[in-house]
């Protein structure tokens, strides 16, 4: 992820690529503080977010284009699927974009997606928190679970009507009782 609408991203940490060395890596570590780990959890639609950390380097490669290779590392507490119970975990992620200048523009109705997803165009600026905001957003689980919770069954019917059960909804689950009346003698079909 690159120059986003700072309005809508809780936090921003820029870097112009004209003003950094063109010849040696810049090494960065942030971190955002609690007030807008706070906002970035609100963003993100989770409970809280106890610690976010983006480290690494961007290292200029060939004459104008730019590698990004971080070290994502976060702690998420979310809503657990089934009891609503607080379930921490504990992220981490390689991160890798190249910056290419002359990354060619797709063209056409129907457009493929490239092999190649770390690649994106040159920007101006990279900005390093919405590349963690990006990596936070892509490693959230998505159906966190409280540890020893599990779905239950739930059976329902009118009365009178024999109610339906996962088993019997299994799409061969009336085989199990035709092999039942089956004997392994010989001869018998």
């Amino acid at each position: 992820m690159t120059q986003t609408d700072d309005d809508a991203l809780p936090w921003s940490h820029p870097l112009r690529l004209a003003e950094l060395p063109a010849r040696k890596p810049t090494r960065f570590d942030i971190s955002p503080e609690a007030e807008t780990r706070a906002a970035i959890a609100a963003w993100a639609g989770i409970e809280a977010l106890e610690g976010l950390r983006l480290k690494g380097e961007l290292t200029p490669s060939g004459r104008n284009d730019w590698r990004l290779e971080a070290a994502f590392e976060a702690r998420v507490v979310q809503p657990c699927v089934i009891t609503a119970e607080p379930v921490t975990t504990d992220l981490a992620e390689p991160v890798l974009r190249r910056y290419l200048a002359d990354l060619p523009e797709p063209t056409g109705d129907e457009v493929e997606m490239p092999e190649d997803d770390s690649a994106e165009p040159l920007p101006a600026v990279v900005d390093l928190a919405a590349v963690a905001l990006e990596a936070l957003e892509l490693a959230l689980p998505l159906y966190p679970r409280a540890p020893g919770a599990e779905l239950g069954e739930s059976v329902h019917a009118e009365p009178g009507v024999a109610p339906m059960t996962d088993e019997a909804l299994r799409p061969f689950a009336n085989l199990k009782s035709l092999l039942r009346g089956k004997t392994d003698a010989p001869g018998e079909d």
